[in-house]
């Protein structure tokens, strides 16, 4: 009996890594942002913690939602797109055999040959072979709305419960280094995770987040002192 080759690209995590990074990503930048601008306003305990946990509540809700609506729109256009192929193949399918043949001729396959290749392909599934090759449209990249809010709304929550954490841990008087030192440690850690999720170096996505970071919860932190608003 034949052996079958199995294989698991890294393309296929896309639907999800995306979201998830984004979402733990704003999580920890926008909480912790949002505990040191308070912190820095004067502000005790109480108000830091109400603060953070109300900010991580509001953003997860937003992840999800605002990533349920973009996500949709791309899968909108992804089914329209398909439906006027699947028109286009019951009403001129002479034209679209042609149509895959030449684009298989730009991609170096001899005439003939891609000729052959375009009829066969049509003959097994040829709205899947224009989805993918004239559209770009894969399957394992397709748009899945309800998957990326749900990964953006419980990465969102789970990252910004880090700094959330870290305030609740720490007292008001080293509140105001220590929490940007351990979200800073926290956005290193996920930098490190979304590089080996994406089988990519490590380096330039730590110092990536970290960066960005830092320059959020600094100008957010500014701005809780020189306004001294208290939440």
């Amino acid at each position: 009996m034949a052996r079958v080759h199995r294989e698991y690209h890294l393309a296929d995590r896309i639907g999800w890594l995306r979201a998830a990074v984004l979402g733990a990503n704003d999580g920890i930048v926008s909480t912790a942002s949002l505990i040191a601008g308070v912190a820095a306003a004067s502000a005790g305990k109480s108000e830091v913690m109400l603060a953070g946990v109300a900010g991580l509540i509001a953003g997860a809700m937003s992840m999800a939602a605002g990533e349920y609506v973009s996500v949709s729109s791309q899968s909108d256009t992804e089914r329209a797109d398909l439906a006027k192929e699947r028109r286009e193949l019951a009403e001129t399918p002479e034209l679209e055999l042609e149509e895959l043949t030449n684009i298989y001729i730009g991609r170096g396959v001899e005439a003939s040959l891609a000729r052959e290749v375009a009829i066969q392909m049509t003959a097994k599934d040829a709205l899947s072979a224009h989805a993918r090759d004239e559209l770009g449209i894969v399957q394992s990249m397709r748009a899945r709305p309800v998957q990326a809010a749900t990964a953006s709304a419980a990465s969102f929550a789970a990252g910004a419960a880090l700094p959330l954490m870290t305030a609740a841990l720490t007292p008001m008087s080293a509140l105001s280094w220590a929490g940007p030192a351990a979200s800073l440690f926290f956005l290193a850690v996920l930098g490190v995770w979304s590089a080996r999720m994406a089988g990519a170096p490590p380096v330039r996505p730590v110092a990536r987040v970290v960066f960005w970071g830092a320059v959020a919860m600094a100008v957010t932190a500014a701005a809780g002192a020189l306004f001294g608003a208290v939440v």
